[in-house]
Parts: structure tokens; sequence; C-alpha cells
């Protein structure tokens, strides 16, 4: 007798499904552990399972060194593709989902209930959306606040040419009441000379 093929859906059965959890997840690890030995390569599993409680397996003598490399790895991928996009005609961020569908998508995602057949792969690739568009809302942020300060600085640069205008209006005022009083006062005294 052959095996049947299992359909790939949650198993709805608690007890079954912890069951299940535990020999897939010695499988996975007993299959990472043959990889790194026959291919003579560093390989590490994280597994965290429905409760979040951690399972983790490390070919090397630390998993910390094999995420470290992984996480240099990413960055400079990350880098050189920021670096391929700049070069590019296109803007930065103009393959990116707006704000307000990212976050409808993370919320769908995250209340859906399918949250917990997402692979690590989706969670990263979430993460990666909310990274992008993070960093667009910053930069855009930065934009609007630089153009506020531009319209700031040129309402101080009137507002100080209007006040230089005015003391020259006030100071020329000010000259001509005084030639006005001393004309005043030349016509009051002309009768006394006569």
């Amino acid at each position: 007798m052959g095996r049947r093929k299992l359909q790939l859906k949650r198993i709805e059965n608690k007890s079954s499904r912890q069951v299940t959890f535990s020999k897939r997840r010695g499988g996975l690890i007993k299959k990472a552990r043959e990889l790194a030995v026959l291919c003579d390569i560093d390989v590490a599993v994280v597994v965290f399972s429905s409760r979040g409680r951690l399972y983790e397996f490390s070919s090397t003598n630390s998993l910390a060194c094999i995420l470290d490399r992984y996480q240099r790895r990413f960055d400079e991928e990350a880098v050189s593709q920021n670096s391929v996009n700049a070069e590019g005609s296109h803007s930065k961020y103009s393959n990116r989902l707006s704000h307000a569908q990212l976050l409808q998508i993370v919320q769908r995602q995250l209340e859906g209930p399918n949250f917990e057949q997402m692979t690590v792969a989706d969670l990263v690739q979430l993460e990666k959306q909310l990274d992008a568009t993070l960093a667009q809302t910053r930069a855009r942020k930065m934009e609007l606040m630089m153009e506020s300060l531009k319209t700031l600085q040129e309402k101080e640069r009137m507002l100080k040419e209007e006040k230089e205008h005015l003391e020259k209006e006030l100071a020329a005022a000010k000259n001509g009441q005084d030639t006005t009083a001393a004309m005043t006062m030349a016509m009051a005294t002309l009768p006394l000379l006569r």
C-alpha cells in the first residue's frame, strides 16, 4: 500500500496538529543535520511553535554566528539593490504600495484565519514592505518639513524687508514733522519780527 497524498491545509484537531508539528519538526531538523554533514555547509533552522516556543538547530557551534552572516549578506544585498535602483530612471519607491494599502494588507494577514499558516518568507516580505513604506513616509515627511522651512524663511525675509521699509517711512515722517514744526515756529515768529 502506497502513501496517500496529504492535502496541505491547517489540521483542525489540536492534538493531531501538535503531534504532526513535533514529528515534522524533528524530521526537518534531521534533514538539516544530514544536509550539513553531506554537503559540508552551515545550516540553521529556527522554528516557533504556535505558542511561541523556540526550537533551533545549528550545524555550527553558534546559531548567532550564522544569523550574523545572514544579516550581513542581507544588508549587502539591500545596499547593492538600492544602488541599482538609484542608477535607474525610476524613483526609489515607484513600485511600492501606498501606505494605506500596505496597512490594509498587514491588517488582513495578521487578523485573518491564515495568520498561523504564514511562512517566514511571507513575514520577511511583509517586514520589507513595511520598512520600505516607513522609509518612504519618512522621506516625504522630511520633504514637507523642508518645504515648510523654506516658506517660513521666505516669510521672515519679507517681514524684514517690510520692517526696514516702515522704519524708513517712520524716519522720513519724523524728519518731515521736525521740518513742519520748524516752519510753523518760523511762521509764528514772522509777525513778531515786523
